[in-house]
This record gives structure tokens, sequence and C-alpha cells, in this order.
């Protein structure tokens, strides 16, 4: 039987290449993106209502939707900055949250896999608001792990360095983007954590390096 796979952020660097990944394993996969809303509960409550009236279930959960912005310290950045990281990277991830896990729980399981960042570690300089905002993402799936492993859901995280993409190797000229993370390689790791060979993990943090 094909797992159902819900992945938003689908039409980015990382989201297509999960789900390619899902698709070469066999897996039936529906991308949300720029058309459906995760600011908006309504419209995500609509999307995921018609997944579940089409498809009947959700197996695995991928919040691949994210943003990032740096450049100014803590005290010179301003609300709009801090509104948009918590926006993109965190409470897109509970609005699907509340509207995905019900359905998980009525039907026995699932995995969720978030994206948190492996600078989200620690503080860093000219990125507090998004080192904030990752590392609110890590705690938030921290604890929804420890809430829902006994409902057969497992939460887990990956936390990658710079990914290779076409816009950050624009970004940064001078950089070696061999010592980056490539999409596909990332997507290996969040195939993984949705397996069932992945059962017994509930609450990682699990950093994706690449080279560097």
């Amino acid at each position: 039987m094909k797992r159902i796979i819900v992945v938003t952020g689908a039409a980015g660097n990382l989201g297509r290449a999960v789900c390619a990944a899902f698709e070469r394993a066999g897996d039936s996969v529906v991308g949300f993106d720029i058309e459906t809303n995760l600011l908006d509960e309504a419209v995500l409550k609509r999307a995921v209502d018609k997944v579940i009236s089409e498809k009947q279930r959700i197996d695995v959960l991928c919040n691949i939707a994210g943003g990032f912005r740096m450049g100014s310290p803590v005290h010179e950045t301003s609300d709009q900055d801090w509104n948009f990281l918590f926006d993109i990277n965190v409470r897109t991830a509970l609005h699907t949250a509340r509207a995905v896990v019900p359905h998980m729980i009525a039907a026995g399981g699932g995995k969720i896999v978030n994206i948190g960042a492996f600078t989200a570690q620690r503080g860093v300089a000219q990125m507090g608001a998004y080192t904030a905002a990752k590392s609110a993402l890590i705690r938030m799936t921290e604890a929804m792990a420890l809430e829902l492993r006994e409902k057969n859901i497992n939460v887990n995280c990956v936390l990658p360095t710079v990914l290779d993409t076409p816009q950050n190797r624009a970004d940064m000229p001078k950089s070696d983007p061999r010592k980056w993370v490539a999409p596909g390689d990332l997507a290996n790791v969040i195939l993984f954590l949705a397996s069932d060979e992945a059962r017994a993990i509930h609450g990682a943090a699990l950093p994706v390096t690449g080279l560097s």
C-alpha cells in the first residue's frame, strides 16, 4: 500500500528534492506551496480535508516550508523580520500540526519531519531572529515527540548547514558549494526519518552537515 505524504514548501529546491525522493520510493505525494497559505488555518484545513477525502489518510508530514534572513543585530532587527521568521519557520509547522495530527491519531500513527537549522543550536551574531525561530522549532519538535510517541507518531527534525541551491551559490560566490548539503542528500535523511526503520527515534534533532 502506498503511503500518503504531505510536503509543505513543495516548490522550493528542498521541497522538490523531498517530493522526488518519496515518489522514487513509491509513495503518493501531495505538495503544498504558495497556493496553500499555511498561515491561514481555514485555507490549510480545507487543503488537509481534501487530502483526507481523496486519500483517506496522511501517513507522513514533512514541514519543508521555511525562510532565512540575517544581517542585523538583535536590537536593530525589526518586528517585521521577527514576525516573518517566526511565522514562516514556526507558525507554519504549528498550523500543519493542528490540521494533520488529529487525523494521524485517528489512523493509529504517522511520521512528522521538521526542518531546523544547524546554526540554531546556539545564538549567532546578526542571525538572532533566525536562530531563535529555528531553535523554537526544535523545542516544538521535542515537545510533540513526547506528547505523541504513545500515539505511534514519530516527530523528529533535521539540522542542515548551508544547502547547495542556485540562490545560495549566487549569494555566496566565493564559497565552495562542494562543502554544502545537497538537497537530494538531505531528502534521503528525511526519507529515513519517515521510514519504519526510524520507528524508535523520537524527538531527534539530527545534524546534516555535508562535507563542511
